[in-house]
């Protein structure tokens, strides 16, 4: 993977800037532009291309960062380009550039990403949607209902509890909902787009744990010497290590096509959890503390591995059956 000076600039200033602020969105948006990168220029964007957004998702899921980033400059963004509506896109993409949060109510209680969970008439919509990305607090609330999009003003939502305590869901209930058509969508490609993103930021989380991991295994004495001095952890490094930079090498690669954007989801997901057990197995007894970090990665990895579809989910696609 090669970058430009540009990309690399961009990268240095995400993780300068998450390291030094806590509550890192408002200066995400206003120092560096992030929620704009996917808006394109005439939209009051900076019409940026996929490597910039995956490069924001890896170093936001190195640290595990709670913000509407891959619900709102994502998918929200994306969503509303893919119907071609410019009416729509006039009205709420240059709030959505600035900053305004927006979600995209999609999936129903059992996961499914293939099949929205709404239905729409003319006007309304009806139905619950689960997992919705910080749609507890979003300005802009879209729905994907069949095959097309709706915006609706208002819906009753809560933010629900989750494992990975890291990662903003709700549940938004729409009953006969007053709905305006936006357009139609592509839902296969608008799928491939969140999972190439998410695996970038899969791929981030992989790689800090890893990093926490060596940076333990160079500090922990056994037997008068760091454990990572042992043969037998040396090679579990080396696995580690490998699966790390092929999950980034398939996070960069899944825009190419949908069939590489099913193997990132695949691999990054399966990679992330490998790391963040191999990480709980070798800090021992202080990684189950909750003061400790890696339950957090943990957590990350297996509710990150549902969403937008399950590993097994995309294997067909991986196997060139859809």
């Amino acid at each position: 993977m090669t970058f430009t000076a540009e990309q690399d600039a961009l990268r240095d200033s995400v993780r300068k800037l998450l390291d030094r602020e806590a509550d890192p969105w408002p200066e995400l948006c206003e120092q560096i532009g992030v929620a704009a990168l996917a808006v394109p220029e005439r939209f009051n964007g900076l019409g940026a291309g996929m490597a910039e957004l995956q490069i924001v998702a890896e170093e936001l899921g190195r640290v595990l960062a709670d913000v509407p980033f891959l619900g709102s400059a994502v998918l929200a963004v994306h969503a509303l380009l893919a119907t071609g509506n410019d009416e729509a896109c006039e009205r709420l993409l240059p709030r959505l550039a600035e900053g305004a949060v927006g979600a995209v109510a999609w999936t129903g209680a059992d996961g499914r990403w293939d099949v929205p969970a709404c239905v729409a008439s003319e006007s309304t919509v009806d139905g619950e949607a689960h997992y919705v990305l910080h749609g507890d607090e979003a300005e802009i609330l879209l729905v994907l209902a069949g095959g097309s999009l709706y915006e609706v003003s208002d819906a009753p939502r809560v933010r629900t509890p989750a494992m990975d305590e890291t990662r903003r869901l709700a549940r938004v209930h729409f009953d006969s909902a007053p709905a305006r058509l936006i357009g139609s969508v592509d839902l296969g490609a608008l799928r491939d787009v969140a999972c190439a993103v998410l695996a970038a930021e899969q791929a981030g989380a992989a790689a800090r744990a890893f990093e926490l991991t060596v940076e333990y295994s160079r500090q922990r004495h056994q037997f008068g010497r760091p454990i990572g001095g042992f043969q037998a952890l040396k090679h579990r490094m080396a696995d580690l290590y490998v699966l790390v930079e092929t999950a980034r090498s398939a996070a960069y690669a899944a825009p190419e096509s949908s069939r590489l954007a099913a193997v990132a989801k695949v691999h990054c997901s399966e990679a992330l959890a490998t790391v963040t057990g191999e990480m709980i197995q070798l800090h021992g007894g202080i990684a189950i503390t909750w003061e400790h970090p890696a339950h957090r990665y943990f957590k990350r990895a297996h509710g990150a591995a549902h969403l937008f579809g399950s590993p097994g989910d995309h294997l067909g696609r991986v196997r060139g059956s859809g």
